[in-house]
């Protein structure tokens, strides 16, 4: 039996669910070509350090507990306690996202660079304390898997996000058959997804400003769709 607050989440997380199988607006497939063109023009030392961020990122996810920090939680604490939980160390993610995003917006090329990996480092430590906080057992490995699934779902393309959406929805029969993660697909869809509000970051002088305000809006992507992928997964067959 669900309580008010679960039913009404839960509804929350099935209207989102439901948006994520629209139709990609004119705009959005316009935008799509029109990132397309501008991927072309970056430079490729920059596409070669946001594709060896995201293969090290995997790599790390899967093997290691570089992202892993405990979180204290007692394990009879209700929904609604561990959704606070979560919204209170998302507010810690995104200061720290901005914090970072200024400092290496305001250094040009070079330190803009270095951000793709430094902000990648915090998302996943999130999704982790994430995953904790909801009551997983993210040392397993079907739970990390579950955990990058959760981050191409926020950063992928309208194709790809039904895609995963669907794996997603149906995590208990689709977890066999992920021994591992296309990185190399996973890795475009991320950098086109954020590329456009991330190179403007390596701009001389604006930077800083859009740094900082990019990783927060970033991270809260991140967290409404980690917070509504956990939220269908626990209630949705209450």
């Amino acid at each position: 039996m669900l309580s008010s607050y679960e039913e009404q989440v839960l509804r929350e997380a099935k209207r989102w669910e439901k948006s994520l199988s629209k139709r990609d607006t004119l705009i959005q497939r316009s935008s799509k070509r029109i990132q397309t063109k501008i991927n072309k023009k970056i430079p490729e030392r920059v596409h070669q350090v946001v594709t060896e961020s995201i293969r090290k990122m995997i790599e790390a996810t899967l093997t290691t507990s570089e992202y892993i920090d405990p979180v204290d939680i007692n394990p009879d604490a209700s929904f609604r306690e561990r959704e606070a939980m979560v919204y209170e160390r998302m507010k810690r993610y995104k200061r720290t996202a901005a914090v970072e995003g200024a400092g290496t917006g305001a250094g040009g090329l070079l330190l803009g660079m270095a951000d793709f990996p430094l902000l990648l480092s915090i998302k996943m430590k999130f999704l982790f304390d994430v995953g904790q906080l909801y009551g997983y057992e993210v040392r397993n490995y079907q739970e990390r898997m579950y955990i990058l699934h959760v981050f191409m779902l926020a950063f992928s393309s309208d194709n790809k996000q039904r895609e995963v959406a669907r794996i997603i929805n149906h995590w208990e029969q689709e977890q066999r058959k992920w021994k591992e993660v296309d990185w190399k697909s996973l890795q475009l869809e991320y950098r086109d997804t954020i590329d456009f509000v991330k190179m403007l970051q390596l701009i001389p002088g604006f930077g800083a400003v859009v740094g900082a305000w990019a990783n927060t809006k970033l991270l809260e992507q991140l967290g409404e769709t980690a917070m509504n992928c956990y939220r269908l997964r626990t209630l949705r067959d209450h």
